[in-house]
């Protein structure tokens, strides 16, 4: 088995059909074929089934996939790291929930190795998305949040990932609305008050998604829910609807602010414990280690 042979069976299966995928592959597709039954012949279970509409994935072939773009992912993260022509290139990539400060961070983090040549990455992702990525070291610093609606799932994951969190802040629940909004001169609101409005919560597209709500009050059943995996679209259907969304009130220079969100109290408590985690026993890098200097400058615990 190769790192090719995965490769070519991935694509297949993001195409639809072997004649995409040799298109896009730039190859001919009884090669295309070949190199897939040989890969059958070799693991012993057939991958993709033939129908009228083209082929699909047999139930063995999605969980094939499924571990062949693990594998396919870690390899690009060797290839980038240890074959890249430029030795003298440096990687450094943080995954986190939607917090600025830790943006702010990174690019305090930029600034300081910007003589320098790299490839640098910060992805604002779901909640597993980020304990994947440090556990299987695409990033080396993550950031993630808890409240007591899923501290003890979090926790537990943390363990089983080999995980280790460290907390920085405690966050009280905020709801932020447009400054048009009809409550927006209130200094305190509650749920009951904000029925009739929608609440715009974070799409974690995730089997996990009530678990790990980056959220407060995650377990909450709100009569209006939109949700929304844009920052842009948030604030878009917030003033379009009068809409509201919840958070932690901690929007440090923020687009959200210059667009005019604003924030208010929420009376409903569910506070949330802010951090950033690392794999155990892995040596982290000297910028990893500089953008953990720079979130301990947000540290309040």
């Amino acid at each position: 088995m190769t790192i090719l042979q995965l490769k070519y069976a991935i694509t297949i299966a993001n195409s639809g059909s072997f004649r995409e995928a040799a298109t896009r592959l730039f190859v001919s597709q009884p090669a295309l074929s070949t190199t897939i039954k040989e890969l059958e012949a070799e693991i012993g279970i057939q991958l993709f089934e033939r129908t009228n509409k083209g082929i699909r994935l047999t139930k063995n072939g999605e969980d094939f996939i499924i571990y062949a773009k693990k594998a396919v992912s870690q390899y690009k993260i060797i290839e980038e790291r240890f074959i890249d022509k430029d030795k003298n290139k440096s990687h450094f990539s943080v995954s986190m929930q939607h917090y600025v400060f830790a943006v702010h961070a990174f690019a305090s983090v930029v600034k300081e190795y910007h003589s320098q040549k790299y490839v640098y990455a910060v992805k604002e992702t779901q909640t597993d998305k980020v304990l994947d990525d440090v556990r299987d070291l695409k990033s080396e610093v993550g950031i993630i949040s808890y409240s007591q609606s899923n501290v003890k799932v979090l926790k537990k994951l943390l363990r089983d990932y080999g995980l280790k969190f460290v907390p920085l802040m405690i966050r009280e629940t905020y709801v932020y609305v447009w400054k048009e909004h009809p409550l927006a001169n209130r200094d305190e609101l509650s749920l009951k008050e904000l029925t009739e409005y929608p609440c715009v919560s974070f799409d974690q597209n995730s089997d996990n998604e009530f678990y790990l709500s980056e959220e407060a009050l995650g377990d909450y059943d709100f009569d209006k829910l939109i949700k929304s995996s844009d920052r842009a679209t948030s604030a878009e259907l917030m003033t379009a609807l009068n809409g509201y969304s919840i958070g932690t009130g901690n929007m440090i220079d923020s687009l959200a602010l210059k667009e005019g969100i604003i924030a208010i109290k929420l009376k409903e408590e569910d506070p949330l414990t802010i951090g950033y985690i690392v794999k155990m026993n892995h040596k982290l890098s000297d910028i990893a280690e500089q953008y953990i200097q720079e979130l301990l400058k947000y540290k309040e615990l």
